[in-house]
């Protein structure tokens, strides 16, 4: 092989495997609350959750690369956001999505949910479905031709996913946190046409969106969709719905992507997925990330020998290792990386980096990272491992 690759490169080959120079490395990301405690342990004050995978000497973050589109798939135009009621140091908010949530103003990862707008069908024709509109301009950037001008690009060295805002959507995962879980689970058994009509209405704004996007001849190395379905014990949604109602429009979504020559179909799903993975695949949707280990015992390795070549994984490295000692981290990264240099899995902490683990630990792990994943070749500079 001639030559360090580019990140895109990089990317495209691990994720067919083909060779390469070595894996890429990259995050998920970090929770806002872990850069301010480690900001009190070193961390200097120009770095923020935004660019820290650069500090860390990353090749990418996914949250920068799934920002690149500028189109917004979801709610447009967004409800406003609205302080509803002060309550010295948390505060009663309407979010975007017209949701209720009770959160601390210094700003908890996950606020408190109070109330929801999506209660019934007027208040999804009122307030929801007039949102989906995937005509509706709003959605689309001021600077469109400028990025068209860069997806087009052949030769470009960046990875860029086809999210439209962070994500191409979710089938299940907005309603859900539009109306809850409990009000949702009882719609599809109580009125499943509604619940049908939901998802399609849902659907057809995404494809609609990306089809546009798609249109324009631009190139992008995956598709990023957000679902968030599942919790601790298996998925929120029993698989026989999912297979009747959601695998028909992801069907769709990927007849979509693939006519575009877009084969990378990742969903980012938390939980247990375990009952859910056999259905993506059979919809097309190829690829898991962050593969979140959980107390439930999820791992990488096993998903390997059980789905073959045919599951792609992104993700996947336990967080709850990373506030635990250095040997613990390096015995991770060691068994991980027979799979890592097999391909089709890129390897990062399975959710945002919690505030309780602590810079030295991560710095630990990034370095250890780039010697074992990455073989210490054609890496990008670490700015935290050169003040070491």
């Amino acid at each position: 092989m001639s030559g360090p690759m580019t990140d895109r490169e990089r990317f495209y080959a691990t994720m067919h495997y083909q060779p390469r120079d070595r894996a890429p490395l990259c995050d998920f990301g970090y929770w806002r609350e872990t850069i301010r405690v480690w900001r009190q342990q070193g961390l200097p004050e120009h770095v923020t959750h935004t660019n820290a995978d650069q500090y860390f000497g990353m090749d990418y973050g996914l949250d920068r690369v799934m920002a690149a589109t500028g189109v917004e798939v979801g709610l447009a135009p967004p409800f406003e956001e609205i302080v509803l009621e002060d309550r010295g140091d948390q505060e009663l908010v309407q979010q975007w999505d017209g949701v209720q949530v009770l959160r601390y103003k210094w700003g908890l990862s996950i606020p408190m949910t109070l109330g929801y707008r999506l209660v019934d069908r007027d208040s999804w024709l009122k307030y929801y479905k007039p949102r989906l509109d995937p005509s509706n301009p709003a959605r689309y950037p001021a600077d469109w031709e400028e990025r068209v001008r860069v997806w087009r690009d052949p030769n470009r060295a960046e990875v860029i996913t086809l999210p439209c805002g962070r994500y191409c959507g979710s089938l299940y995962g907005w309603l859900r946190n539009w109306m809850g879980v409990e009000k949702l689970s009882l719609v599809i058994y109580d009125d499943p046409a509604w619940f049908e009509e939901m998802v399609t209405t849902v659907a057809d704004c995404i494809i609609g969106v990306m089809e546009r996007v798609l249109a324009t001849g631009g190139h992008f190395d995956a598709c990023a969709l957000w679902e968030d379905m599942c919790y601790n014990g298996g998925p929120l949604i029993s698989p026989k719905h999912f297979k009747q109602y959601l695998v028909p429009h992801y069907r769709r979504l990927v007849d979509l992507l693939h006519r575009h020559d877009i084969d990378v179909i990742w969903v980012d799903c938390d939980g247990k997925i375990d009952a859910l993975i056999p259905l993506w695949l059979e919809a097309g949707v190829n690829a898991m990330m962050p593969v979140e280990i959980g107390t439930w015992g999820a791992d990488p390795i096993r998903y390997r020998k059980e789905y073959g070549r045919d599951l792609l994984m992104l993700g996947g490295f336990d967080k709850r290792i990373l506030a635990r000692s250095e040997k613990e981290i390096e015995q991770e990264v060691y068994r991980l990386a027979p799979l890592v240099e097999e391909g089709g899995f890129i390897p990062f902490c399975d959710h945002r980096v919690p505030p309780d683990v602590p810079l030295e630990n991560y710095i630990f792990y990034v370095e250890t990272a780039r010697r074992v994943w990455g073989h210490d070749l054609n890496l990008k500079p670490s700015p935290c491992l050169d003040q070491k």
